[in-house]
């Protein structure tokens, strides 16, 4: 199914480097989040409100703020895709994390009112009316939450959008919270026990605990988190396996968005080199760093003396070890 409606409404979806693709990405998802979000809101809504479940009504209007979500993850992705101007060279791509951080708070927000109102039901216990038609629906908005949980980290992993793996992360803590509200709906039923706001309150924390982990992660990517080992390591290897390169110091990596990384660093070579040479190395070495990573690279040229003037050879002179971790 994902892969269908990315042929079907994503033009060139092959090419996911392309930002105007990850704008299509970007729309996809937040459409076909925001028309199950609000299918599944009316639904649970009416069931709620006809068993006065709190718990229900809750988990509906827990949907229902997963909609507005998805309006701002869409947003976000169309701001993103704005190219660079004179105020902003290196373009608009932090938008998406913005929106991530957005999405993030929202299901903060949700978190808190869910426990709140189990607290409340707690204090105030109700009976909950049991129907099929309740167990039908609840069953359903399980299903449909674990394939947009699927949907959107399929999505982001393809175009490696925090944005999109926060709502899969959503849909999942959804697909749970709705798993919970119909066992306690069940064993109230069952039992006559009333645990209602006690998995009101539970779901409230889960939810609450998951989306400051979210803001965590999306405040970290804003702030400037250092890059991974493994962006690190490739990004060496790649420099170090070319001809006349000795070692390289110094690299730093910024992030502007996804497809927006930019990264310099120092390149230690022969002061004997043919500066003609050198420079051609390293312009290999740029253009295929854009062209394979997506990384804009500008590297510096360290010349080190590597033979004395009777012709011997200075073990390592001048060469700088290691790597710095690199920044952002």
């Amino acid at each position: 199914m994902t892969d269908w409606l990315s042929r079907m409404f994503v033009k060139n979806y092959g090419k996911v480097d392309d930002p105007q693709v990850r704008v299509g990405y970007g729309i996809l998802a937040g459409v076909v989040g925001i028309v199950c979000n609000l299918l599944l809101c009316a639904a649970k809504g009416a069931i709620g409100l006809s068993a006065g479940s709190v718990s229900i009504v809750a988990d509906a209007v827990n949907n229902l703020s997963d909609a507005s979500s998805n309006v701002v993850s869409l947003i976000g992705f169309k701001l993103a895709s704005r190219p660079a101007d004179e105020g902003h060279p290196y373009g608009h791509g932090r938008f998406e994390y913005l929106a991530g951080l957005v999405i993030s708070v929202l299901v903060t927000a949700v978190g808190i009112e869910l426990a709140s109102s189990g607290v409340e039901r707690i204090a105030v216990p109700e009976p909950v009316e049991f129907s099929w038609a309740l167990v039908v629906v609840m069953l359903l908005s399980v299903a449909v939450k674990a394939w947009m949980m699927g949907f959107n980290k399929t999505l982001g992993h393809r175009i490696e959008s925090e944005t999109l793996a926060a709502t899969a992360t959503d849909s999942r803590n959804d697909a749970l919270s709705t798993l919970a509200v119909l066992a306690c709906t069940l064993v109230s039923q069952l039992t006559g026990i009333q645990i209602d706001g006690w998995v009101g309150l539970a779901l409230g924390i889960f939810v609450l605990v998951s989306g400051l982990g979210l803001v965590h992660e999306t405040v970290d990517t804003l702030l400037g988190e250092a890059p991974s080992p493994e962006l690190v390591a490739h990004i060496r290897n790649e420099i170090l396996s070319r001809p006349g390169v000795l070692d390289m110091h110094g690299l730093m990596v910024h992030d502007y968005g996804p497809g927006r990384k930019f990264a310099s660093a120092h390149v230690v070579m022969a002061a004997e080199e043919n500066p003609l040479e050198a420079h051609a190395v390293l312009d290999a070495i740029e253009r295929h760093s854009l062209e394979h990573d997506g990384i804009m690279l500008t590297l510096h040229w360290d010349p080190v003396v590597t033979k004395s003037g009777e012709g011997g050879v200075f073990e390592g002179a001048g060469v700088p070890d290691g790597i710095d971790e690199g920044r952002r």
